[in-house]
């Protein structure tokens, strides 16, 4: 016998409970949770109506965010439920109907090797200065890593950090840090309008959420041109990818100037996506790391970006540079992920394919 959904904090609890990702609630469907990476069903809910899904998900917004949602059909906002966990949601239209999707962000940040990060991203937090871009699709734990590095500065130095986010995700306490956090909506119009004034702030580390325009590109580049450490987030899922949509993003006149300012300024790309794993229950991190050495910073100079992925080849066992398709390859190696997770997982394939398949023969001699 199904029950109809009357308060979604039972839903978000069953969430935490079942160590899922996400809540799905849109009408015509009963609610789903992202498992593994699976959508499945909450057992023992009806199909929402129209009706059900808008007042569950306006039960949990406030007066200026329904205002938003109203003029805008979609809102993002985050929220936390006592005992439970805080929540990033965002409410939308579709086909007429309110639908919402619920993300769990953990009340603790997540230590650095239960996330699988590696030494050489974690040192990004001890670096004086610069641009540090932290890159992937939605979901890919983006937040998470930089929430984790943003913990370590906090516990170790004294320092002051402002976060610009859309939503507020992960909370800090003060440690020896001072961390002043702004949420875009309510702290802030924008990312641009908040980047314009942060330095009269006087902070020595930045978080940028996500960096959408030219703008906060070009803000986010000055800042760490001018001696603070800059994180920041983009949808892009390869080092040179991140490059190229930085750069084209300016006019063509600007290019050359913002080649060379990134250049220098670039400290760090981490590309990252989550795959089920195979071993066990839950999700592996797949990441790729590239650190500029003159090298790099050259050929970013010169506008040869493709030959990027060369230079970290021969750079890599230096500086700990790993490509996506290496990465890959060591977990399936390591049997954490299956061939066909590992070969959907990459944007070469077939150069992937071929280390693959001779991994596999290896471990059958």
């Amino acid at each position: 016998m199904t029950k109809k959904v009357t308060d979604i904090v039972e839903l978000l609890k069953i969430v935490y409970e079942k160590k899922a990702s996400d809540l799905h609630l849109t009408a015509g469907a009963p609610p789903r949770m992202r498992l593994d990476s699976a959508l499945i069903d909450v057992e023992e809910y009806d199909i929402l109506s129209a009706a059900e899904s808008k007042n569950i998900c306006y039960g949990i917004m406030t007066e200026y965010q329904k205002k938003i949602f109203e003029e805008n059909f979609d809102v993002d906002f985050s929220f936390g439920v006592p005992g439970v966990s805080r929540f990033r949601a965002n409410v939308y239209m579709q086909r007429g109907t309110v639908a919402g999707a619920f993300r769990l962000i953990p009340h603790e940040i997540p230590p650095f090797d239960d996330l699988g990060i590696p030494p050489i991203v974690q040192s990004f937090a001890n670096l004086p200065k610069g641009l540090v871009l932290v890159t992937g699709p939605t979901g890919s734990g983006k937040s998470t890593t930089l929430a984790a590095l943003i913990n370590k500065i906090n516990n170790e130095r004294r320092a002051h950090i402002i976060t610009i986010e859309d939503p507020i995700e992960f909370t800090y306490k003060n440690s020896k840090a001072l961390v002043g956090q702004r949420e875009v909506g309510s702290d802030v119009k924008s990312f641009a309008s908040a980047l314009k004034h942060v330095l009269r702030q006087d902070p020595d580390i930045i978080l940028i959420g996500e960096m959408r325009d030219l703008e906060t590109i070009e803000a986010a580049i000055t800042a760490a041109e001018t001696g603070h450490l800059v994180f920041a987030t983009l949808h892009t899922n390869s080092a040179p990818e991140t490059i190229n949509r930085i750069i084209d993003v300016f006019p063509a006149n600007q290019q050359m100037q913002i080649r060379t300012q990134l250049s220098t300024s670039l400290q760090g790309i981490v590309s990252q996506t989550l795959l089920k794993r195979k071993d066990k229950a839950g999700r592996a991190l797949a990441m790729e790391v590239m650190i500029p050495n003159s090298a790099i910073r050259n050929l970013i100079r010169e506008d040869k970006v493709p030959q990027i992925y060369s230079a970290m080849q021969v750079g890599q066992t230096q500086s700990g540079m790993m490509t996506m398709n290496q990465s890959l390859l060591e977990l399936f190696k390591k049997g954490i992920i299956t061939y066909d997770s590992a070969l959907n997982a990459s944007t070469d394939r077939k150069s992937l394919k071929r280390d693959l398949d001779k991994a596999k023969y290896l471990s059958k001699k």
